[in-house]
């Protein structure tokens, strides 16, 4: 389990379309331009720490994403890190957590984002299976004890293969998949986290930490972290899809 020193708030960098994605704007170097310039307001603001996601790689693959993927969020997130001295996490979507770790343990890197870490889940990527069983035996491999594994609970964007009670997910993801935090989220990607579900996960995962995913803001952060360790933000940062500093600072402020 994650040490005391734990951020309490991450500050989301999302991506724009890379090379090979449907969406790529033809341009890698506005596309560093654009993540330094959202890493820079989060780090202005005040947040704890940053997370990177390959955002605007819609529609995403559902497990393994191609090379390519891997080698220009390396080098995008190596920017970052040199950049700005704060923890970095990453999150390879939808699902590759391999990839992630791979990534974290190249940059050293504190900790990674899985999607779906055990069961089943039904998405618009059709159906996603756990991978628990492949991301442990790689962290085991690279001896990366140190890259710690950020998991959703019912996470957003999906719906269970079969009925499992909330507090049997939670269950599962902890002592099963070997999870080090919980996230939960809400419905989709800025949908307000539902107060009640937060309380069940926190309340089932005893010391293990609980973070909100989506919906956090300057209003709602302060009811969140009643319940949770802490928040993980990025959409309602934003002025026109770009990363707005005065808004951090609110958010922050907010956050105690």
């Amino acid at each position: 389990m994650m040490t005391a020193t734990l951020p309490r708030v991450i500050g989301m960098l999302h991506l724009p379309p890379l090379p090979g994605a449907p969406h790529y704007g033809g341009d890698l170097a506005k596309v560093r331009d654009f993540v330094l310039r959202d890493a820079e307001a989060l780090a202005a603001g005040g947040v704890d720490a940053l997370m990177i996601e390959n955002f605007g790689d819609t529609p995403f693959y559902p497990g393994a994403v191609p090379a390519h993927v891997v080698a220009h969020m390396t080098s995008l997130a190596g920017d970052v890190m040199r950049h700005f001295p704060l923890p970095l996490g990453i999150n390879v979507l939808r699902n590759d957590g391999c990839a992630a770790l791979s990534i974290a343990h190249a940059l050293g890197a504190g900790f990674i984002r899985v999607n779906i870490l055990t069961g089943a889940r039904v998405t618009d990527q059709g159906l996603i299976q756990g991978i628990a069983h492949d991301l442990l035996r790689l962290r085991r491999t690279l001896d990366a004890s140190n890259i710690r594994i950020f998991a959703d609970v019912n996470v957003k964007h999906s719906a269970p293969l079969g009925a499992v009670a909330l507090e049997d997910e939670v269950d599962d993801v902890i002592h099963r998949g070997g999870a080090d935090a919980l996230v939960v989220t809400g419905a989709g990607t800025g949908k307000t986290t539902n107060l009640d579900e937060l309380k069940r996960v926190a309340g089932r995962a005893g010391q293990m930490p609980v973070y909100v995913g989506s919906g956090v803001s300057a209003d709602t952060i302060g009811d969140f972290l009643q319940y949770a360790r802490g928040v993980i933000v990025g959409t309602s940062l934003k002025t026109n899809g770009i990363v707005d500093v005065n808004k951090v600072r609110t958010l922050v402020k907010a956050a105690g």
